[in-house]
């Protein structure tokens, strides 16, 4: 029986297709590959014909070896659940998917260029789920945006509803393509954020049964109100044979799964928010309304894992919420690692007049400056100014800050109450988990789905940006609300709905104060994911600090994060040398600088030093913003105590100029580096910044390092020109 092509497009470089079985042609499945390799796709075998399955008696030797996947996955609460020792570990596949049938399909050129393909698909039990998928010709990113309607007279309950799902992986093979197929993800936490993680379909146990009656499914995410604690909402299927990726990443503020799932030859890619199996969730529809499941990024590329992440990177630069001041990547300091959250006005007003004309934009105000009721770490819920540290309040010190020409800034934690605080009594308004106030920690929330919540937060919150003058806010979130809270729906949507409230403020804030740039911080990276990077102008990559490992977590998360809005701490204390400091700040040069610790007891030589990296770094904005990151490692396993060396290189478009950031760690092993440059141009070091004792020859477009020191970094710019005829092939440079 073949399989029917029922709607095909190519849109910028992408073939779009959609597919069906020809007993089923309403059942439609979606497929996307690179439109430069569609010469390369092979038909399905028909067949299983292992000996295992030819020695069996009619009919059970008749084992049909494909699937279409539906373009549509939803499981409407007493339909029949999947079979397949499925139950349990996925919702996918249901009898209420097998009943979805095509009834329309549309496309449409919508004024930005964008194609819009909308599909229309009806259920027996009234059931009408509707899937829009918008292709960007320019970056090759599909979004797609599913809605599920009730178009029957009753009510009707969801207890599923995936955002996406991709099938035909991989077309470019007739059978059960062993051997060929990686699986990346990346994994996250506190501090160890964005690790890359690589299996192959046999490492993760997802090959296919022998029957074809079992399901395969590698199923992850996590639950709650961090989106990154655990995984990254994104994964990828390399077919490392045809030299094509495909990339998925989810965009949104709370409980999400992805799926890898395998009944036949094919894979299919599935996911979205919540569901019955993870973080609670069911949402009951009243006749006519309407649930729409989260965005969902979808591309494929020929070419590797970072190549596929470029695409989706563009695609991110494109939704950013970048005032225009940030277009420059402006310096940040923090003052968190220098007071230790004991921040005061003379305190703020020496790192001012130490950082006035150094280059450095922004001067953030961390936690502490707030009351603290019975002296306790935090003292969230408030918002009181700590008058025993600013005793005119806050206003002289940002007009004092403003007079040595910085922007200042405030750090907020408005979702979270901690104990000792007037607001800690205010349970009416407060998240509420089985009838009592939900407490973590020394933590309770505030309910955004509460209109007092967001007026209150706007007289503490908003009116002390404006009237006190700050520039600049940092939104902290240390903690996670868990699967689900009290109200009218399921413990998961009550959560979604709260979530949305929170997203809400977060563009209260910017329609009100439309010049504040916003740092969005979750202990670090806990909400590196699109739909909160796309409210705020930066991200904090982490919360290390000052650990060796700063450098990998930064160059991990140059796959998901877009550099610039990736802030990294450099944390710079008296007694560093000008090797530590090279380390240091090397590492901030993979995205946005950040500063932070004793610089007003840095010597003269350190702080000449710190200020050249700030000059350098302001010289090579551009390469950064718009850059192609590429990391070239020789590393041990562990991160706490690496050992090796890992360079990253920066291109620019033009492939004209080069900036190399490069790290040695305990142990390292290296010596020779052949960057990616036209070796019909000539190369020279334009600048670099790294410690005194470091070695370095840029010979035949080779870089050598004739003395590598543990626990050294630094920076190269390199820039290339028109090679003449008779040009010398070398051009050097040693740093005595």
């Amino acid at each position: 029986m073949p399989v029917l092509t029922q709607a095909e497009y190519v849109i910028g470089d992408l073939l779009v297709s959609y597919h069906a079985p020809a007993d089923q042609p309403a059942a439609w499945g979606l497929r996307i590959i690179p439109a430069a390799r569609r010469e390369a796709l092979v038909s399905p075998r028909e067949w299983l014909d292992s000996p295992a399955i030819k020695q069996l008696p009619d009919p059970w030797n008749q084992t049909r070896a494909w699937e279409v996947d539906s373009l549509v996955h939803a499981h409407l609460r007493g339909d029949v659940l999947p079979g397949g020792y499925a139950n349990g570990r996925t919702l996918r596949n249901s009898s209420t998917t097998a009943d979805l049938r095509v009834h329309r399909h549309e496309r449409k050129i919508l004024e930005n260029g964008h194609t819009l393909l909308r599909t229309t698909l009806a259920h027996p039990r009234g059931l009408r789920c509707t899937h829009e998928l918008v292709v960007d010709p320019a970056s090759g990113v599909a979004t797609v945006q599913i809605s599920a309607e009730n178009t029957s007279t009753g009510s009707l309950t969801l207890d599923a509803l995936d955002a996406f799902s991709l099938g035909g992986i991989t077309p470019f093979a007739s059978d059960d393509t062993a051997g060929r197929l990686r699986v990346h993800r990346c994994r996250s936490a506190w501090s160890a954020e964005g690790r890359l993680d690589t299996r192959s379909i046999e490492d993760l146990h997802l090959e296919r049964s022998w029957t074809g009656h079992a399901v395969r499914t590698e199923r992850f995410g996590q639950v709650g109100s961090l989106p990154v604690n655990g995984w990254f909402p994104f994964v990828a299927i390399e077919d490392r044979a045809a030299e094509v990726t495909w990339a998925i990443q989810l965009a949104t503020p709370g409980t999400w799964h992805l799926e890898l799932y395998r009944r036949a030859d094919q894979f299919a890619l599935g996911g979205g928010g919540a569901d019955r199996l993870a973080g609670e969730w069911s949402k009951t529809l009243a006749p006519g309304e309407t649930f729409l499941a989260p965005p969902a990024f979808l591309t494929a590329v020929t070419g590797n894992i970072d190549d596929v992440c470029d695409r989706l990177l563009l695609a991110m630069r494109v939704r950013a919420c970048l005032p225009p001041r940030e277009a420059t990547l402006p310096i940040i300091f923090n003052e968190w690692c220098t007071s230790w959250g004991n921040p005061t006005h003379d305190s703020l007003v020496a790192l001012a007049g130490r950082l006035a004309g150094s280059g450095v934009t922004y001067l953030v105000i961390d936690d502490g400056w707030a009351e603290r009721p019975g002296n306790q770490f935090q003292q969230n819920g408030d918002w009181r100014v700590n008058r025993r540290a600013f005793p005119q309040g806050l206003r002289p010190t940002t007009d004092a800050i403003r007079a040595h020409g910085l922007v200042p800034g405030l750090w907020f934690e408005f979702e979270a109450i901690n104990p000792g605080s007037d607001a800690w009594q205010e349970t009416t308004h407060q998240l509420h988990r089985d009838g009592v106030p939900l407490q973590v920690g020394a933590r309770r929330f505030w309910d955004f789905r509460d209109p007092w919540v967001h007026d209150f937060l706007a007289q503490r919150v908003i009116a002390r940006l404006r009237d006190d003058g700050f520039g600049c806010l940092k939104i902290d979130c240390n903690d996670s609300i868990g699967p689900g809270v009290d109200g009218l729906e399921s413990p998961g949507e009550n959560l979604r709905q709260h979530l949305a409230g929170v997203q809400r403020f977060f563009e209260r804030l910017r329609d009100e104060l439309p010049d504040l740039v916003i740092e969005n911080c979750s202990s670090g990276g806990h909400r590196l994911e699109p739909s909160m990077m796309a409210l705020t102008s930066m991200s904090s990559f982490s919360d290390a600090h000052e650990t060796p490992d700063i450098p990998l977590i930064a160059a991990d998360l140059n796959r998901v994060v877009w550099s610039a809005q990736k802030q990294i701490w450099a944390v710079l204390r008296a007694n560093d040398s000008l090797q530590r400091l090279s380390y240091s700040l090397a590492a901030t040069f993979l995205g946005r600088m950040c500063l932070s610790g004793e610089v007003d007891r840095l010597s003269s030589p350190a702080w000449d030093f710190t200020r050249a990296a700030m000059n350098l770094y302001r010289q090579v904005t551009s390469l950064i913003r718009d850059g192609r990151f590429r990391a070239d490692r020789c590393v041990g396993s562990s991160r706490q105590h690496p050992t090796g060396h890992q360079i990253v290189t920066i291109t620019d478009v033009a492939r004209r100029q080069l900036l190399i950031i490069w790290h040695c760690f305990d142990a390292p092993s290296l010596s020779i580096f052949a960057p990616d440059v036209d070796d019909a141009w000539h190369w020279k070091i334009h600048t670099q910044l790294c410690g005194p004792e470091t070695e370095i020859e840029l010979l035949e477009n080779k870089l050598r390092w004739r003395k590598t020191l543990s626990w050294s970094g630094g920076v190269l710019w390199l820039i290339g020109s028109k090679k003449p005829e008779s040009a010398n092939q070398a051009e050097s440079l040693r740093i005595e």
